[in-house]
Protein backbone atom coordinates (compact mmCIF):
# COMPACT_ATOMS: atom_id res chain seq x y z
CA UNK A 1 0.00 0.00 0.00
CA UNK A 2 1.28 3.44 -0.92
CA UNK A 3 1.84 5.77 2.04
CA UNK A 4 2.71 9.44 2.47
CA UNK A 5 6.30 10.62 2.40
CA UNK A 6 7.46 11.53 5.89
CA UNK A 7 7.77 15.16 4.91
CA UNK A 8 4.13 15.12 3.70
CA UNK A 9 2.98 13.54 6.95
CA UNK A 10 4.83 16.20 8.97
CA UNK A 11 3.27 18.95 6.83
CA UNK A 12 -0.26 17.60 7.31
CA UNK A 13 0.24 17.16 11.07
CA UNK A 14 1.06 20.86 11.31
CA UNK A 15 -2.51 21.66 10.26
CA UNK A 16 -4.73 22.51 13.21
CA UNK A 17 -6.98 19.61 14.17
CA UNK A 18 -10.60 20.69 14.56
CA UNK A 19 -13.24 18.83 16.61
CA UNK A 20 -15.40 17.88 13.64
CA UNK A 21 -16.54 14.80 11.77
CA UNK A 22 -16.04 14.65 8.01
CA UNK A 23 -18.02 12.44 5.67
CA UNK A 24 -16.37 11.07 2.55
CA UNK A 25 -17.66 8.98 -0.33
CA UNK A 26 -17.15 8.05 -3.96
CA UNK A 27 -20.18 7.46 -6.19
CA UNK A 28 -20.91 7.29 -9.93
CA UNK A 29 -22.27 10.44 -11.51
CA UNK A 30 -25.49 9.26 -13.10
CA UNK A 31 -28.93 10.74 -13.38
CA UNK A 32 -30.27 7.94 -11.21
CA UNK A 33 -28.48 6.48 -8.22
CA UNK A 34 -30.01 3.09 -9.05
CA UNK A 35 -28.19 2.82 -12.35
CA UNK A 36 -25.03 0.73 -12.70
CA UNK A 37 -21.69 2.37 -11.96
CA UNK A 38 -20.72 3.56 -15.44
CA UNK A 39 -24.17 3.51 -17.04
CA UNK A 40 -23.72 6.96 -18.52
CA UNK A 41 -19.93 7.07 -18.65
CA UNK A 42 -19.74 10.35 -16.72
CA UNK A 43 -17.18 9.23 -14.13
CA UNK A 44 -17.17 9.01 -10.33
CA UNK A 45 -17.64 11.93 -7.97
CA UNK A 46 -15.48 12.05 -4.82
CA UNK A 47 -16.91 14.22 -2.08
CA UNK A 48 -15.60 15.31 1.35
CA UNK A 49 -17.91 17.33 3.57
CA UNK A 50 -17.68 18.69 7.10
CA UNK A 51 -20.75 17.21 8.77
CA UNK A 52 -20.40 19.48 11.80
CA UNK A 53 -20.44 22.71 9.76
CA UNK A 54 -22.50 21.40 6.84
CA UNK A 55 -20.06 22.56 4.14
CA UNK A 56 -18.32 20.89 1.21
CA UNK A 57 -14.54 20.95 1.71
CA UNK A 58 -13.41 19.05 -1.40
CA UNK A 59 -14.87 17.51 -4.54
CA UNK A 60 -13.45 15.87 -7.67
CA UNK A 61 -14.67 13.84 -10.65
CA UNK A 62 -12.51 10.94 -11.81
CA UNK A 63 -12.73 8.11 -14.31
CA UNK A 64 -14.51 5.01 -12.95
CA UNK A 65 -11.35 2.90 -13.24
CA UNK A 66 -9.22 5.33 -11.18
CA UNK A 67 -7.75 3.70 -8.07
CA UNK A 68 -8.44 4.55 -4.40
CA UNK A 69 -5.52 7.00 -4.39
CA UNK A 70 -7.90 9.55 -5.91
CA UNK A 71 -9.96 9.54 -2.69
CA UNK A 72 -6.83 10.43 -0.71
CA UNK A 73 -5.82 13.17 -3.16
CA UNK A 74 -9.22 14.82 -2.79
CA UNK A 75 -9.02 14.47 1.01
CA UNK A 76 -5.61 16.18 1.02
CA UNK A 77 -7.06 19.11 -0.94
CA UNK A 78 -9.98 19.22 1.49
CA UNK A 79 -7.48 19.58 4.33
CA UNK A 80 -4.90 21.92 2.79
CA UNK A 81 -6.88 23.82 0.16
CA UNK A 82 -10.57 23.50 1.04
CA UNK A 83 -13.41 25.17 -0.79
CA UNK A 84 -14.37 28.58 0.60
CA UNK A 85 -15.38 29.47 3.30
CA UNK A 86 -13.58 26.55 5.00
CA UNK A 87 -10.08 27.03 6.43
CA UNK A 88 -7.15 24.57 6.19
CA UNK A 89 -7.46 21.93 8.89
CA UNK A 90 -7.59 18.21 9.61
CA UNK A 91 -10.54 16.51 11.28
CA UNK A 92 -10.59 14.39 14.39
CA UNK A 93 -12.79 11.79 12.77
CA UNK A 94 -13.72 10.61 9.28
CA UNK A 95 -16.77 8.51 8.43
CA UNK A 96 -17.16 6.51 5.19
CA UNK A 97 -19.74 3.98 4.03
CA UNK A 98 -17.36 1.78 2.00
CA UNK A 99 -15.35 -0.81 3.95
CA UNK A 100 -12.58 -0.91 1.35
CA UNK A 101 -12.13 2.86 1.53
CA UNK A 102 -12.17 2.66 5.34
CA UNK A 103 -9.35 0.11 5.50
CA UNK A 104 -7.39 1.92 2.79
CA UNK A 105 -7.61 5.27 4.63
CA UNK A 106 -6.61 3.65 7.94
CA UNK A 107 -3.39 2.48 6.36
CA UNK A 108 -2.58 5.74 4.60
CA UNK A 109 -3.58 8.15 7.41
CA UNK A 110 -2.23 6.15 10.36
CA UNK A 111 0.31 8.86 11.33
CA UNK A 112 -2.19 11.77 11.27
CA UNK A 113 -4.17 10.96 14.46
CA UNK A 114 -7.47 10.78 12.58
CA UNK A 115 -10.07 8.15 13.48
CA UNK A 116 -11.51 6.37 10.44
CA UNK A 117 -14.99 4.93 11.06
CA UNK A 118 -17.66 3.17 9.06
CA UNK A 119 -21.36 4.08 8.80
CA UNK A 120 -23.89 2.45 6.47
CA UNK A 121 -25.53 5.81 5.72
CA UNK A 122 -24.09 9.30 5.26
CA UNK A 123 -27.10 11.67 5.49
CA UNK A 124 -25.40 14.86 4.32
CA UNK A 125 -23.67 13.22 1.35
CA UNK A 126 -26.86 11.33 0.48
CA UNK A 127 -28.70 14.65 0.23
CA UNK A 128 -25.98 16.20 -1.89
CA UNK A 129 -25.92 13.30 -4.37
CA UNK A 130 -29.72 13.35 -4.47
CA UNK A 131 -29.51 17.00 -5.52
CA UNK A 132 -26.90 16.16 -8.15
CA UNK A 133 -29.22 13.49 -9.54
CA UNK A 134 -32.11 15.93 -9.78
CA UNK A 135 -29.94 18.38 -11.68
CA UNK A 136 -28.83 15.67 -14.12
CA UNK A 137 -32.42 14.47 -14.54
CA UNK A 138 -33.53 18.00 -15.42
CA UNK A 139 -30.90 18.44 -18.15
CA UNK A 140 -32.31 18.39 -21.66
CA UNK A 141 -30.38 16.11 -24.05
CA UNK A 142 -28.91 17.64 -27.21
CA UNK A 143 -31.17 15.39 -29.29
CA UNK A 144 -34.45 13.66 -28.38
CA UNK A 145 -33.39 10.12 -27.39
CA UNK A 146 -35.87 8.46 -29.76
CA UNK A 147 -34.41 10.31 -32.77
CA UNK A 148 -30.74 10.59 -31.80
CA UNK A 149 -29.43 7.50 -33.62
CA UNK A 150 -31.42 8.22 -36.78
CA UNK A 151 -30.14 11.81 -36.91
CA UNK A 152 -26.56 10.71 -36.37
CA UNK A 153 -26.86 8.24 -39.25
CA UNK A 154 -28.29 10.90 -41.59
CA UNK A 155 -25.52 13.32 -40.58
CA UNK A 156 -22.79 10.79 -41.37
CA UNK A 157 -24.49 10.05 -44.70
CA UNK A 158 -24.21 13.77 -45.52
CA UNK A 159 -20.53 13.71 -44.53
CA UNK A 160 -19.82 10.77 -46.81
CA UNK A 161 -21.77 12.38 -49.69
CA UNK A 162 -19.60 15.54 -49.31
CA UNK A 163 -21.93 17.97 -51.13
CA UNK A 164 -19.43 20.80 -50.50
CA UNK A 165 -17.23 19.29 -53.21
CA UNK A 166 -19.63 20.61 -55.87
CA UNK A 167 -22.10 22.99 -54.14
CA UNK A 168 -21.11 26.49 -53.08
CA UNK A 169 -22.74 28.31 -50.17
CA UNK A 170 -24.83 30.55 -52.44
CA UNK A 171 -26.17 27.60 -54.46
CA UNK A 172 -29.31 27.15 -52.41
CA UNK A 173 -31.60 24.10 -52.41
CA UNK A 174 -35.22 24.47 -51.31
CA UNK A 175 -36.74 21.62 -49.31
CA UNK A 176 -40.54 21.80 -49.29
CA UNK A 177 -41.94 19.88 -46.30
CA UNK A 178 -45.32 21.48 -45.45
CA UNK A 179 -45.53 19.91 -42.01
CA UNK A 180 -44.83 20.90 -38.39
CA UNK A 181 -45.52 24.55 -39.31
CA UNK A 182 -42.64 24.43 -41.79
CA UNK A 183 -43.34 25.25 -45.41
CA UNK A 184 -39.93 25.34 -47.06
CA UNK A 185 -36.39 25.19 -45.78
CA UNK A 186 -33.53 26.78 -47.74
CA UNK A 187 -30.37 24.68 -47.50
CA UNK A 188 -26.95 26.29 -47.79
CA UNK A 189 -23.98 23.91 -47.94
CA UNK A 190 -20.80 24.99 -46.16
CA UNK A 191 -17.39 23.47 -46.82
CA UNK A 192 -16.08 24.35 -50.28
CA UNK A 193 -13.58 26.78 -48.75
CA UNK A 194 -12.32 24.03 -46.42
CA UNK A 195 -13.03 26.06 -43.27
CA UNK A 196 -16.41 25.03 -41.82
CA UNK A 197 -18.42 22.00 -42.93
CA UNK A 198 -22.16 21.61 -42.53
CA UNK A 199 -25.67 22.46 -43.68
CA UNK A 200 -27.64 25.58 -42.73
CA UNK A 201 -31.40 25.11 -43.07
CA UNK A 202 -32.95 28.60 -43.20
CA UNK A 203 -36.63 28.85 -42.33
CA UNK A 204 -37.18 31.68 -44.80
CA UNK A 205 -35.58 33.11 -47.91
CA UNK A 206 -35.63 36.54 -46.27
CA UNK A 207 -33.52 35.36 -43.33
CA UNK A 208 -30.92 33.95 -45.70
CA UNK A 209 -30.75 37.17 -47.76
CA UNK A 210 -30.65 39.40 -44.70
CA UNK A 211 -27.71 37.50 -43.22
CA UNK A 212 -25.78 37.60 -46.49
CA UNK A 213 -26.43 41.33 -46.85
CA UNK A 214 -25.41 41.99 -43.24
CA UNK A 215 -22.12 40.11 -43.64
CA UNK A 216 -21.25 42.08 -46.77
CA UNK A 217 -22.30 45.39 -45.21
CA UNK A 218 -20.58 44.91 -41.85
CA UNK A 219 -17.58 42.78 -42.85
CA UNK A 220 -15.17 45.09 -41.02
CA UNK A 221 -17.15 45.25 -37.76
CA UNK A 222 -16.69 42.34 -35.37
CA UNK A 223 -19.62 43.29 -33.16
CA UNK A 224 -22.05 43.71 -36.04
CA UNK A 225 -20.99 40.40 -37.59
CA UNK A 226 -21.72 38.60 -34.33
CA UNK A 227 -25.10 40.34 -34.11
CA UNK A 228 -25.91 39.37 -37.71
CA UNK A 229 -24.88 35.78 -36.99
CA UNK A 230 -27.30 35.53 -34.06
CA UNK A 231 -30.13 37.11 -36.08
CA UNK A 232 -30.27 34.16 -38.45
CA UNK A 233 -33.38 32.00 -38.39
CA UNK A 234 -32.20 28.50 -39.17
CA UNK A 235 -31.58 24.95 -38.04
CA UNK A 236 -28.07 23.66 -38.57
CA UNK A 237 -25.83 20.64 -38.82
CA UNK A 238 -22.10 21.20 -38.50
CA UNK A 239 -19.17 18.80 -38.33
CA UNK A 240 -16.31 19.09 -35.86
CA UNK A 241 -13.18 17.22 -34.90
CA UNK A 242 -14.02 14.53 -32.35
CA UNK A 243 -13.06 15.33 -28.75
CA UNK A 244 -11.23 11.99 -28.63
CA UNK A 245 -8.83 13.20 -31.32
CA UNK A 246 -5.43 14.18 -29.97
CA UNK A 247 -5.60 17.95 -29.44
CA UNK A 248 -1.91 18.24 -30.28
CA UNK A 249 -2.29 16.61 -33.68
CA UNK A 250 -1.65 18.65 -36.78
CA UNK A 251 -4.74 20.77 -37.46
CA UNK A 252 -5.26 19.76 -41.07
CA UNK A 253 -8.39 19.96 -43.18
CA UNK A 254 -11.34 18.37 -41.42
CA UNK A 255 -12.32 16.67 -44.68
CA UNK A 256 -9.12 14.60 -44.57
CA UNK A 257 -10.04 12.94 -41.26
CA UNK A 258 -11.59 9.46 -41.10
CA UNK A 259 -15.27 9.21 -40.21
CA UNK A 260 -14.38 7.91 -36.73
CA UNK A 261 -12.80 11.29 -35.87
CA UNK A 262 -15.79 13.40 -36.95
CA UNK A 263 -18.61 14.53 -34.65
CA UNK A 264 -21.86 16.03 -36.00
CA UNK A 265 -23.49 18.86 -34.02
CA UNK A 266 -27.12 19.91 -34.40
CA UNK A 267 -28.76 23.10 -33.27
CA UNK A 268 -30.93 26.11 -33.82
CA UNK A 269 -30.34 29.84 -34.31
CA UNK A 270 -33.18 32.34 -33.88
CA UNK A 271 -33.13 36.12 -33.32
CA UNK A 272 -35.08 35.77 -30.05
CA UNK A 273 -33.51 32.53 -28.80
CA UNK A 274 -29.94 33.01 -29.90
CA UNK A 275 -27.87 29.92 -30.54
CA UNK A 276 -28.59 26.59 -28.83
CA UNK A 277 -27.13 23.15 -29.45
CA UNK A 278 -30.38 21.37 -28.63
CA UNK A 279 -33.14 20.12 -30.93
CA UNK A 280 -36.63 19.49 -29.59
CA UNK A 281 -38.92 16.77 -30.95
CA UNK A 282 -40.51 18.64 -33.88
CA UNK A 283 -37.22 20.29 -34.83
CA UNK A 284 -35.51 16.90 -34.81
CA UNK A 285 -38.15 15.49 -37.16
CA UNK A 286 -37.81 18.48 -39.50
CA UNK A 287 -34.01 18.08 -39.63
CA UNK A 288 -34.31 14.31 -40.14
CA UNK A 289 -36.66 14.77 -43.11
CA UNK A 290 -34.50 17.56 -44.57
CA UNK A 291 -31.27 15.56 -44.35
CA UNK A 292 -32.80 12.36 -45.74
CA UNK A 293 -34.35 14.17 -48.72
CA UNK A 294 -31.12 16.11 -49.28
CA UNK A 295 -29.12 12.87 -49.27
CA UNK A 296 -31.42 11.33 -51.85
CA UNK A 297 -31.31 14.42 -54.04
CA UNK A 298 -27.50 14.46 -53.99
CA UNK A 299 -27.43 10.76 -54.84
CA UNK A 300 -29.83 11.20 -57.78
CA UNK A 301 -28.40 14.41 -59.26
CA UNK A 302 -24.72 14.34 -58.33
CA UNK A 303 -23.55 14.34 -61.96
CA UNK A 304 -25.67 17.38 -62.93
CA UNK A 305 -24.61 19.31 -59.82
CA UNK A 306 -20.93 18.71 -60.56
CA UNK A 307 -21.19 20.81 -63.73
CA UNK A 308 -19.96 24.38 -64.14
CA UNK A 309 -23.51 25.76 -64.13
CA UNK A 310 -26.14 25.43 -61.40
CA UNK A 311 -28.99 23.67 -63.23
CA UNK A 312 -32.71 23.85 -62.55
CA UNK A 313 -33.65 20.50 -60.93
CA UNK A 314 -36.39 19.19 -58.69
CA UNK A 315 -37.35 15.82 -57.29
CA UNK A 316 -40.12 14.60 -54.99
CA UNK A 317 -39.47 12.01 -52.30
CA UNK A 318 -41.58 10.18 -49.73
CA UNK A 319 -39.69 10.02 -46.46
CA UNK A 320 -40.51 7.45 -43.80
CA UNK A 321 -40.36 8.97 -40.31
CA UNK A 322 -38.41 7.34 -37.48
CA UNK A 323 -40.42 5.92 -34.60
CA UNK A 324 -42.72 8.66 -33.37
CA UNK A 325 -46.30 9.35 -32.33
CA UNK A 326 -47.22 10.98 -35.64
CA UNK A 327 -50.48 9.73 -37.18
CA UNK A 328 -48.88 9.84 -40.63
CA UNK A 329 -45.73 7.75 -40.87
CA UNK A 330 -44.45 9.26 -44.15
CA UNK A 331 -43.95 12.78 -45.46
CA UNK A 332 -43.85 13.94 -49.08
CA UNK A 333 -40.92 16.29 -49.69
CA UNK A 334 -39.84 18.19 -52.81
CA UNK A 335 -36.20 19.25 -53.21
CA UNK A 336 -35.37 21.87 -55.85
CA UNK A 337 -32.35 23.86 -56.91
CA UNK A 338 -32.73 27.65 -56.93
CA UNK A 339 -30.49 28.99 -59.72
CA UNK A 340 -32.19 32.41 -59.76
CA UNK A 341 -31.60 32.90 -56.03
CA UNK A 342 -28.01 31.68 -56.44
CA UNK A 343 -27.45 34.28 -59.19
CA UNK A 344 -28.97 36.97 -56.96
CA UNK A 345 -26.69 36.06 -54.06
CA UNK A 346 -23.64 35.98 -56.35
CA UNK A 347 -24.54 39.43 -57.67
CA UNK A 348 -25.01 40.66 -54.10
CA UNK A 349 -21.51 39.43 -53.21
CA UNK A 350 -19.95 40.72 -56.41
CA UNK A 351 -19.14 37.23 -57.69
CA UNK A 352 -20.63 37.74 -61.16
CA UNK A 353 -17.44 39.34 -62.57
CA UNK A 354 -16.78 38.57 -66.20
CA UNK A 355 -13.13 38.55 -67.02
CA UNK A 356 -11.83 36.72 -70.06
CA UNK A 357 -8.38 36.35 -68.54
CA UNK A 358 -9.76 34.44 -65.58
CA UNK A 359 -12.08 32.01 -67.32
CA UNK A 360 -15.59 31.86 -68.65
CA UNK A 361 -17.43 30.78 -65.52
CA UNK A 362 -18.87 33.51 -63.30
CA UNK A 363 -17.90 31.38 -60.32
CA UNK A 364 -14.20 31.22 -61.18
CA UNK A 365 -12.77 29.18 -58.38
CA UNK A 366 -14.24 25.90 -57.25
CA UNK A 367 -12.45 25.92 -53.88
CA UNK A 368 -9.88 27.54 -51.62
CA UNK A 369 -7.60 24.88 -50.18
CA UNK A 370 -4.73 24.91 -47.72
CA UNK A 371 -3.45 21.37 -48.23
CA UNK A 372 -0.81 21.97 -50.91
CA UNK A 373 2.04 23.63 -49.04
CA UNK A 374 3.36 21.77 -45.93
CA UNK A 375 2.72 23.77 -42.76
CA UNK A 376 6.32 23.76 -41.53
CA UNK A 377 7.76 25.04 -44.81
CA UNK A 378 10.14 27.99 -44.96
CA UNK A 379 8.56 30.76 -47.04
CA UNK A 380 10.00 33.95 -48.46
CA UNK A 381 9.27 36.64 -51.04
CA UNK A 382 12.33 37.52 -53.06
CA UNK A 383 13.96 37.83 -56.44
CA UNK A 384 16.12 35.61 -58.64
CA UNK A 385 18.67 37.42 -60.76
CA UNK A 386 18.35 36.98 -64.52
CA UNK A 387 21.68 35.14 -64.62
CA UNK A 388 20.60 32.71 -61.88
CA UNK A 389 17.28 32.26 -63.64
CA UNK A 390 19.02 30.82 -66.70
CA UNK A 391 20.83 28.26 -64.53
CA UNK A 392 17.56 27.35 -62.85
CA UNK A 393 15.74 26.84 -66.13
CA UNK A 394 18.38 24.36 -67.23
CA UNK A 395 18.94 22.53 -63.94
CA UNK A 396 15.51 21.95 -62.37
CA UNK A 397 11.99 20.89 -63.33
CA UNK A 398 10.92 23.92 -65.31
CA UNK A 399 7.44 25.10 -66.32
CA UNK A 400 7.59 28.26 -68.48
CA UNK A 401 4.69 30.65 -68.96
CA UNK A 402 5.88 32.88 -71.81
CA UNK A 403 8.67 35.19 -72.90
CA UNK A 404 9.72 37.43 -70.01
CA UNK A 405 11.46 40.72 -70.64
CA UNK A 406 14.57 41.07 -68.48
CA UNK A 407 13.78 44.38 -66.78
CA UNK A 408 14.89 45.28 -63.27
CA UNK A 409 17.02 43.18 -60.91
CA UNK A 410 15.41 39.84 -61.69
CA UNK A 411 12.27 37.70 -61.58
CA UNK A 412 10.14 38.12 -58.43
CA UNK A 413 9.64 34.71 -56.84
CA UNK A 414 7.94 32.97 -53.95
CA UNK A 415 10.40 30.49 -52.44
CA UNK A 416 8.98 27.51 -50.57
CA UNK A 417 11.56 25.31 -48.88
CA UNK A 418 10.51 21.95 -47.46
CA UNK A 419 11.83 18.39 -47.33
CA UNK A 420 12.65 16.55 -50.55
CA UNK A 421 9.72 14.06 -50.31
CA UNK A 422 7.22 16.81 -49.54
CA UNK A 423 8.67 18.99 -52.27
CA UNK A 424 8.17 16.20 -54.79
CA UNK A 425 4.54 15.87 -53.64
CA UNK A 426 3.92 19.60 -54.12
CA UNK A 427 5.43 19.50 -57.61
CA UNK A 428 3.35 16.45 -58.56
CA UNK A 429 0.14 18.11 -57.36
CA UNK A 430 0.86 21.28 -59.30
CA UNK A 431 1.63 19.31 -62.44
CA UNK A 432 -1.53 17.23 -62.02
CA UNK A 433 -3.52 20.49 -61.86
CA UNK A 434 -2.05 21.55 -65.22
CA UNK A 435 0.66 23.74 -63.73
CA UNK A 436 0.68 27.13 -62.03
CA UNK A 437 -1.43 29.87 -63.57
CA UNK A 438 -1.08 32.84 -61.21
CA UNK A 439 0.18 34.10 -57.86
CA UNK A 440 -1.89 36.59 -55.90
CA UNK A 441 -2.02 38.36 -52.56
CA UNK A 442 -5.63 38.86 -51.49
CA UNK A 443 -7.04 40.58 -48.38
CA UNK A 444 -8.45 38.42 -45.60
CA UNK A 445 -10.03 39.24 -42.26
CA UNK A 446 -10.82 37.57 -38.97
CA UNK A 447 -13.78 39.61 -37.70
CA UNK A 448 -13.57 38.07 -34.24
CA UNK A 449 -10.05 39.13 -33.33
CA UNK A 450 -10.06 42.22 -35.55
CA UNK A 451 -6.94 41.19 -37.47
CA UNK A 452 -6.56 41.79 -41.18
CA UNK A 453 -4.38 39.52 -43.27
CA UNK A 454 -2.60 39.45 -46.60
CA UNK A 455 -3.26 35.96 -47.95
CA UNK A 456 -0.80 34.45 -50.41
CA UNK A 457 -2.68 32.39 -53.02
CA UNK A 458 -1.61 30.09 -55.86
CA UNK A 459 -4.03 29.63 -58.76
CA UNK A 460 -3.54 26.45 -60.78
CA UNK A 461 -4.48 25.97 -64.43
CA UNK A 462 -7.66 24.12 -63.42
CA UNK A 463 -8.76 27.25 -61.50
CA UNK A 464 -8.22 25.92 -58.00
CA UNK A 465 -6.89 28.27 -55.33
CA UNK A 466 -4.31 27.16 -52.77
CA UNK A 467 -3.30 29.14 -49.70
CA UNK A 468 0.48 29.32 -49.30
CA UNK A 469 0.85 31.99 -46.64
CA UNK A 470 -1.00 34.18 -44.12
CA UNK A 471 0.67 37.49 -43.27
CA UNK A 472 -0.54 40.14 -40.85
CA UNK A 473 -1.51 43.15 -42.88
CA UNK A 474 0.44 45.56 -40.66
CA UNK A 475 3.62 43.46 -40.30
CA UNK A 476 6.35 45.94 -41.33
CA UNK A 477 8.63 43.22 -42.72
CA UNK A 478 5.88 41.83 -44.94
CA UNK A 479 4.72 45.32 -45.96
CA UNK A 480 8.22 46.09 -47.20
CA UNK A 481 8.52 42.73 -49.00
CA UNK A 482 5.16 43.31 -50.70
CA UNK A 483 6.24 46.74 -51.92
CA UNK A 484 9.30 45.19 -53.56
CA UNK A 485 7.20 42.35 -54.97
CA UNK A 486 4.69 44.74 -56.54
CA UNK A 487 7.43 46.90 -58.09
CA UNK A 488 9.28 43.90 -59.52
CA UNK A 489 6.06 42.45 -60.95
CA UNK A 490 5.40 45.83 -62.52
CA UNK A 491 8.87 45.76 -64.10
CA UNK A 492 8.27 42.27 -65.56
CA UNK A 493 4.76 43.23 -66.73
CA UNK A 494 3.12 40.78 -64.36
CA UNK A 495 5.45 37.79 -64.65
CA UNK A 496 6.68 36.05 -61.51
CA UNK A 497 7.65 32.58 -60.31
CA UNK A 498 7.35 29.88 -57.67
CA UNK A 499 10.44 27.94 -56.58
CA UNK A 500 10.18 24.66 -54.68
CA UNK A 501 13.37 23.83 -52.78
CA UNK A 502 14.56 21.05 -50.46
CA UNK A 503 16.91 21.21 -47.48
CA UNK A 504 14.50 22.42 -44.80
CA UNK A 505 16.22 20.53 -41.98
CA UNK A 506 19.81 20.91 -43.15
CA UNK A 507 22.40 23.65 -43.11
CA UNK A 508 20.72 25.31 -46.10
CA UNK A 509 17.53 26.05 -44.14
CA UNK A 510 16.39 29.55 -45.00
CA UNK A 511 19.13 29.96 -47.59
CA UNK A 512 18.80 27.20 -50.21
CA UNK A 513 21.54 26.96 -52.81
CA UNK A 514 21.20 26.11 -56.49
CA UNK A 515 21.67 22.40 -55.71
CA UNK A 516 18.65 22.56 -53.37
CA UNK A 517 16.28 23.92 -56.03
CA UNK A 518 13.79 21.31 -57.24
CA UNK A 519 11.34 23.13 -59.54
CA UNK A 520 10.53 26.51 -61.06
CA UNK A 521 6.98 27.39 -62.05
CA UNK A 522 6.62 30.66 -63.92
CA UNK A 523 3.26 32.39 -63.63
CA UNK A 524 1.36 35.68 -63.83
CA UNK A 525 0.89 37.99 -60.89
CA UNK A 526 -2.74 38.95 -60.21
CA UNK A 527 -4.02 41.85 -58.14
CA UNK A 528 -6.97 41.33 -55.77
CA UNK A 529 -9.11 43.22 -58.28
CA UNK A 530 -8.06 40.84 -61.06
CA UNK A 531 -8.83 37.87 -58.84
CA UNK A 532 -12.25 39.29 -58.02
CA UNK A 533 -13.15 37.29 -54.92
CA UNK A 534 -13.19 40.17 -52.43
CA UNK A 535 -12.04 40.06 -48.83
CA UNK A 536 -12.06 36.50 -47.51
CA UNK A 537 -13.78 36.32 -44.13
CA UNK A 538 -13.13 33.70 -41.48
CA UNK A 539 -16.53 32.04 -40.96
CA UNK A 540 -17.58 31.76 -37.27
CA UNK A 541 -17.46 28.14 -36.10
CA UNK A 542 -20.27 26.66 -34.09
CA UNK A 543 -18.61 25.04 -31.09
CA UNK A 544 -20.16 23.98 -27.84
CA UNK A 545 -18.92 22.77 -24.52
Amino acid sequence: MTSFNRSTSRRLKKLSQIPSVWEGDRRPLSSSQTQPRDAEGKGDCILWVDGSQGIVRGMDVVAPDTGPEAVVRTLMRAMEHPHSPAKPARPQRIVVRDREIQFYLRGVLQDLDIAIDYAPELPLINELFRSFGEILDSQIPDLPPQFAQALQEKAFAIWEASPWEFLEEQQILSIEINKWDVGKLYASVMGMLGMEYGILLYRSEDSLKQFRAAVLRDEDSQGRLEEAFLKQDCLFLTFERSEETDEFEDEGDLADLPLSEIDPTFGNIHPLEGLRSVLYDEEALVVFVALESLNRFIRDHRRQLYGDSFPSLNHRYRITLPQCNEATKTVSVTVSTMPELAAELEEMAGLDIEDGDLGESSSVFRSLRDDLIPEDSFLSLGVVSWEMLEYLRQGVTYHPVGEIQQVGDGLPVILIQTSRPRGKTVIEHLEAAGGLKAICFNPGADPFDGNNYDLGLLQTQNDELFLFGEFLDDDPIHVEARKKWNQRCKNTKGYCGLIIAKGLTGSARGNPQLRDMMALFEARSLSPKDLGIGTLQLVPQLQFE
